[in-house]
C-alpha cells in the first residue's frame, strides 16, 4: 500500500447521500491509498423510513436521528472512509410557501453554515473536493444549500481574513460537481443491454429514461475507474437500510453489466488551481504529492 499523499474530501446534504453518489470513487481511492473524508452537512432527521422490510423500524419510529448516525457509520467502515457531521438540522421538503423550518440547514446564513465546513477543510486540508452542482443534482432545499455551502468554503477557506479562528489557510487544488448520472452513461447500458438480451425487461426501464435524459447535454470531463468497487458501493447504500431496501431502484443495474458498458463514476472539473488537461481519469491529476 502507497503512502497517503492525496486527499479528497466530498461534501453531501444527508447520510445516505455519499453512498448513492459517489461511493465506488471513494473506495477505490483509498484502494490506492489516498485519504478520503465525507462531510454530512446534515443529520436526515427529517426523511421517511423508505424500507418497509426495516429490521430496526421500532428504533427508526423512536429516534430516526439516531438510527441514521449508525448507519453512516457502517457505511463508513464499508468504505474505508473518514467521516465527519457539519452539525446542521435537516430542512425537509419546502412548504406550500416555499419555506423550510427555522434553524434548518437551509434556512441558516451562509455565512454561518459554511463556517464549519471551513474548518473542516483547514484541519484535513484536501486537494481535491466534491459537491453539487447549483441545482443540488435535485432540487432539494439542503442540496442546494449543500452546493452553496462547499462552493463558498472552497474559496473562503483559502483566505487567511477570512474565519482567521478556525485555523491557517488551505488551498484547495481543484472542485468537481457530481455528474455520475448522466446520458453517455445511461445510453452505453442501455445499449449493451440490448445487444446482451434484447429481450430484456428491464430494456423498458431504460427506454424511459432514455426519453428523459438522452438529449441532455453530458457535461462531465472526468471519468473515475471506479467499476471494480461497485459491489462496495451497493454495500454501503444497504447500510443505509432506513432509507434503501434491497429491491430499490438503485441495484436495477446488474453491476456486471455496468462493469461492461460504462466501469465509471463521472464528474465535472469546475475549477483548477493546478495545471491540468481534459478529459481526465484521475480526480488528482495535475496535484503534486505531499
Amino acid at each position: 500500500m502507497p503512502d497517503v499523499t492525496h486527499r479528497l474530501l466530498a461534501v453531501h446534504a444527508h447520510p445516505d447521500d455519499e453512498s448513492s453518489k459517489g461511493a465506488a470513487t471513494y473506495a477505490y481511492y483509498v484502494d490506492r491509498g489516498a485519504e478520503v473524508m465525507v462531510v454530512s452537512c446534515t443529520g436526515g432527521e427529517r426523511g421517511d423510513i423508505l424500507n418497509e422490510g426495516l429490521a430496526a423500524r421500532s428504533m427508526a419510529e423512536r429516534d430516526l436521528a439516531g438510527l441514521r448516525r449508525l448507519e453512516m457509520a457502517a457505511a463508513a467502515r464499508v468504505l474505508g472512509i473518514r467521516h465527519r457531521w457539519l452539525g446542521y438540522v435537516d430542512s425537509g421538503m419546502p412548504r406550500e410557501d416555499g419555506t423550510v423550518p427555522a434553524n434548518s440547514f437551509a434556512a441558516i446564513p451562509l455565512e454561518i453554515s459554511a463556517e464549519p465546513l471551513v474548518r473542516v477543510i483547514r484541519e484535513f486540508r484536501p486537494h481535491v473536493l466534491l459537491t453539487y452542482d447549483e441545482n443540488g443534482g435535485y432540487p432539494h432545499p439542503d442540496h442546494v444549500r449543500c452546493h452553496e455551502v462547499s462552493a463558498a468554503a472552497y474559496e473562503w477557506a483559502a483566505d487567511a481574513q477570512r474565519y482567521p479562528q478556525q485555523g491557517p489557510a488551505w488551498r484547495i487544488g481543484k472542485l468537481y460537481y457530481d455528474r455520475i448520472f448522466n446520458p453517455t452513461r445511461v445510453a452505453s447500458v442501455f445499449e449493451a443491454l440490448r445487444a446482451d438480451d434484447p429481450d430484456s425487461p428491464l430494456l423498458e426501464r431504460f427506454e424511459g429514461m432514455m426519453e428523459r435524459f438522452g438529449d441532455q447535454p453530458d457535461p462531465a470531463t472526468t471519468r473515475v475507474p471506479a467499476g471494480d468497487f461497485f459491489d462496495r458501493r451497493d454495500a454501503a447504500l444497504l447500510s443505509h437500510a432506513s432509507q434503501v431496501s434491497p429491491d430499490s431502484s438503485f441495484f436495477f443495474w446488474p453491476n456486471d453489466l455496468q462493469r461492461r458498458a460504462w466501469p465509471y463514476e463521472d464528474y465535472q472539473l469546475v475549477d483548477s488551481r493546478v495545471e491540468t488537461t481534459v478529459p481526465e481519469s484521475d480526480l488528482f491529476a495535475g496535484i503534486e504529492e505531499d
